[in-house]
């Protein structure tokens, strides 16, 4: 005699495979949201590594040129250290509104993609 699955047994099978098949989905969404923000953050870091390179050179150049200008290699690089004391206060004083808010909305705007 041959074992015929009850209504309830298939049921529940489905029910299992269905539970199953949806946790396995949960992984793989969790996943790709998972390294998609890593790929985010890491070429953030990478364009920041390079700006930040640029920008050094940069500074070195101009304060070379104003220390040139003035008599006085150190008087342009005090010049330079004095702006980027007065860029960095700004940026403090205002961090919430002009650094934290934009980087929290990119990050939260790529995790609910």
């Amino acid at each position: 005699m041959e074992n015929q699955a009850t209504p309830v047994e298939l049921l529940l099978d489905r029910a299992k495979s269905y539970a199953e098949t949806r946790f396995d989905l949960l992984k793989l969404k969790t996943i790709d949201k998972s390294s998609s923000f890593l790929s985010l953050i890491i070429a953030m870091l990478v364009i920041i590594l390079i700006g930040f390179i640029a920008l050094m050179l940069l500074s070195v150049g101009i304060a070379l040129l104003l220390g040139y200008w003035l008599g006085g290699s150190f008087y342009g690089f005090f010049i330079m250290a004095g702006l980027y004391l007065i860029t960095g206060l700004i940026l403090y004083s205002n961090r919430e509104k002009l650094l934290k808010s934009p980087f929290a909305n990119a990050m939260i705007k790529n995790l609910m993609e």
